[in-house]
């Protein structure tokens, strides 16, 4: 158990900087996987620190491309503490084992995999992650066909260790850009770099270069081009060597900017090559669960300050390393030349000079008109697409114009990239194409807009009018508000405000109505019937009687009281319904100077009963007291003591 909470079961991958756990959160019973750091990390206090940065920052990666990181923490034992990380559990395969079940992958399958691995960094980028260690090993394939891409963050905690110093390369040497290797400087235009040897190594099998050491493999991606695959697989098109080796330039600033551009140049080359997206499959009796530290063997190295050995068989799947930073800068050789000096021709004969001069401005004639034409019928007819790329559109079109091309626009929202600016070209900038051809160019709309969304507007329309602006819906209950005339579940407004600049994705509060405000239940005790009835309907509500009942302090027929009761908030949804309680007391009257027929009839009359005290019991005796007192409220059928004379 790591923190008497995450109970560790099966092995699943052994890496150079960690082991991987198929475990169970036992107390949310949900499955999960546990990385658990190498225990040279374990007692120093700048890793740990920096591992629970990085995993507070991965934690807040939501993409449905990006494993998803639950917890991190350290686990005080007995013997050793254990520095671990829980993330979402994917059944499934990594990339590794899919290159190594099927060799190279047919080309709509290799873009179909690339797809969502850019787009989860393009995530990373946004948020101001780099991952630093893009490989095979971690883009894992779910059961379902899905792309995920793990360990984001580890390298760079990693590399705070005090295991570690500046001259020490961090990362798998297959993979590892050139500044990288020179500098140890690393951003989104690193993985990129990644991104491009990976895509190489899918077309083809295995990665571009290959040595008999790490160092000598780092060496080839700081002094050598990467070649195109279809050096390997000459069917390949054009496009897609332009692709590799776009991502793939030794100098950072000739990438693309970060994921999402190249992102954007991989849709662009997909349409024009008209290219689908294939499901991605998982090697037949693949039963492990794919997680992040590579092979599950104990072969990959640990991080170390020597130089490991790399197979020249074995350069596929590199675990992540620690080795010396070269002290090499690209390209930097120097080449001497040395003059030969040659002895003069002896002199000919002044006639043979002449001849072979005369056949030789012939040969040269034919050699001018031959050439030409070749020129023409080959090369001539072609020309290079000029850089346009971070150009305002019309200067675009007119550089395009000038080397006689034409130009197909399109338009798309783009977080850095400002309104009316060329993102990208296809084909791109160096390619060489027929004279007139149309270059496809994607001119940027900027930051996507909050878009205007009419009052009383239905929540759906709302949230897909906000998706096709390219930001996210957000339904907050909390801000929901009250509104005497939108409906309730109906739009009020939105939160930034319309017209207000956002990133890509970023979220928008939809403010829903919740319907007229509740009003106060009018108090109409001691009012009669149809004065309470009157005032209630005024208000909005549909009176009716709800009984009656005696209350000694209100006359008959008036109201005691309601349901709900006055003061009460009640929401005006239709004419809620008001019961009103009415007395049913009976007010007694004063029966002094009547005769007692006479008062006997009248209390008759109100539900009243007479019991008669007189003294000489005369039929025309008069009363001249009584209790109740004049006045009082009783019950009906209460009895009046009367005493007459």
């Amino acid at each position: 158990m790591l923190e008497n909470r995450y109970r560790v079961d099966s092995l699943l991958a052994r890496g150079g900087m960690s082991t991987v756990y198929r475990g169970l959160d036992t107390r949310l019973e949900r499955p999960v996987a546990l990385k658990v750091m190498d225990s040279q990390y374990s007692g120093d206090r700048s890793f740990v620190d920096r591992f629970e940065r990085e995993a507070r920052s991965a934690a807040r990666l939501h993409h449905p491309s990006i494993v998803a990181v639950y917890d991190q923490g350290v686990d005080h034992g007995a013997d050793d503490d254990h520095v671990f990380l829980v993330m979402q559990l994917v059944e499934g395969c990594t990339l590794r084992d899919l290159i190594q079940d099927r060799g190279r992958l047919p080309l709509p399958l290799a873009l179909s995999v690339l797809e969502p691995m850019l787009s989860a960094l393009a995530a990373a980028h946004r948020a101001g992650m780099v991952h630093r260690d893009v490989k095979p090993e971690n883009v894992l394939i779910g059961t379902d066909g899905s792309v995920k891409v793990a360990d984001f963050g580890l390298v760079r905690a990693a590399a705070s260790a005090g295991t570690t110093s500046g001259s020490v390369i961090l990362g798998t040497v297959a993979y590892l850009s050139p500044e990288q290797v020179t500098t140890g400087a690393a951003d989104p235009r690193t993985d990129v770099y990644a991104a491009g040897i990976v895509l190489y190594e899918m077309l083809t099998g295995e990665p571009p270069y290959v040595g008999d050491t790490a160092l000598s493999v780092a060496y080839r991606h700081v002094n050598d081009d990467v070649p195109p695959p279809s050096g390997v697989l000459p069917e390949l098109p054009a496009q897609i060597d332009e692709l590799v080796l776009r991502a793939t330039r030794r100098d950072p600033a000739a990438r693309p900017e970060d994921a999402a551009a190249m992102l954007a140049e991989l849709h662009a080359t997909r349409t024009e090559l008209g290219i689908s997206a294939v499901p991605v499959p998982v090697p037949a009796g693949a039963e492990r669960t794919a997680q992040l530290a590579g092979p599950p063997s104990d072969a990959d190295d640990p991080p170390t300050e020597q130089f490991p050995a790399v197979a020249a068989t074995t350069a596929g799947p590199q675990g992540t390393r620690a080795m010396q930073r070269p002290a090499v800068e690209p390209d930097d050789r120097t080449q001497e030349f040395a003059a030969v000096a040659t002895p003069a021709a002896a002199s000919p004969r002044r006639r043979a000079r002449r001849r072979v001069a005369l056949w030789t401005a012939v040969v040269a004639v034919l050699a001018v008109l031959i050439g030409g034409a070749a020129y023409w019928l080959g090369t001539g007819r072609y020309v290079d697409v000029p850089r346009v790329v971070g150009k305002p559109e019309a200067a675009a079109q007119q550089a395009l114009g000038g080397a006689g091309l034409s130009a197909s626009v399109s338009r798309d929202y783009n977080n850095s990239v400002p309104e009316g600016v060329v993102v990208s070209s296809s084909p791109r900038e160096g390619s060489r194409v027929l004279s007139g051809k149309q270059i496809d160019l994607v001119v940027s709309l900027g930051k996507p807009k909050v878009p205007q969304i009419a009052a009383g507007t239905p929540l759906a329309e709302a949230e897909n009018t906000i998706r096709n602006a390219k930001l996210q819906p957000k339904h907050d209950d909390s801000a929901d508000q009250y509104h005497t005339s939108v409906p309730e579940g109906r739009i009020i407004g939105v939160d930034p405000a319309p017209g207000t600049r956002l990133d890509i994705s970023a979220p928008v509060t939809l403010i829903v109505s919740k319907g007229p405000p509740p009003v106060k239940v009018p108090d109409v005790t001691g009012a009669s019937r149809d004065e309470a009835f009157a005032i209630l309907s005024q208000a909005g509500f549909d009176p009716y009687e709800a009984g009656q009942q005696f209350d000694s302090g209100v006359d008959g027929g008036h109201v005691i009281g309601t349901d709900p009761a006055g003061g009460a908030e009640v929401r005006l949804v239709g004419r809620p319904r008001i019961g009103v309680v009415l007395s049913n007391a009976v007010t007694v009257p004063n029966f002094s100077g009547q005769s007692v027929e006479e008062a006997q009839q009248q209390a008759a009359s109100l539900g009243l009963t007479l019991n008669v005290q007189d003294i000489f019991h005369r039929p025309n005796a008069m009363i001249f007291g009584q209790l109740p007192l004049p006045g009082s409220r009783v019950q009906a059928g209460s009895a009046v003591n009367v005493t007459a004379f």
